[in-house]
């Protein structure tokens, strides 16, 4: 297979990016220079506050230790991860933890504003406001009681 850069690249978001075509014509996907870094941080992004090591990360993504290691520096330079020394199994690695969770409709499925009558005359400055509003207060200590008592003990 002989892949050729055609003349024309294509200009999105004030970046120039070159379109590869095999000899058919017809445009091929080539792989971003950080597609390992997206892939890395799906990753560590989906375990949640459980983490994932380092070494399994990089098992998991069918990369090198060294790739790996690189992955999770530039990640946490970024400021997108952190990570946390750890002992496993006699071998010192990292734990890595996302910095933010990924957003869940199951969030703000029972939030009263959702379903609430008084919402088109609801907002901040109108005379039914989300500071006085009594229902969703209490949506929200009940969260944070949640939060801070995960077994659901009272």
């Amino acid at each position: 297979m002989k892949l050729v850069i055609r003349k024309t690249t294509y200009i999105f978001l004030c970046f120039e990016v070159p379109i590869y075509y095999e000899d058919d014509k017809e445009p091929i996907d080539m792989p971003r220079r950080n597609d390992l870094e997206h892939k890395a941080l799906h990753l560590i992004a989906n375990t949640g506050n459980q983490g994932v090591l380092q070494s399994e990360m990089w098992r998991k993504l069918d990369a090198t230790s060294r790739e790996g290691s690189r992955i999770a520096l530039k990640l946490e330079n970024k400021g997108l991860i952190r990570r946390e020394r750890e002992l496993f199994s006699g071998r010192w690695t990292y734990r890595l933890y996302p910095k933010r969770q990924p957003a869940s409709i199951n969030s703000i499925v029972d939030c009263p504003c959702l379903m609430c009558p008084d919402d088109p005359r609801c907002g901040v400055w109108s005379t039914i406001s989300p500071n006085e509003c009594e229902k969703l207060t209490e949506w929200i200590l009940n969260l944070v009681q949640r939060e801070m008592n995960p077994s659901g003990e009272t």
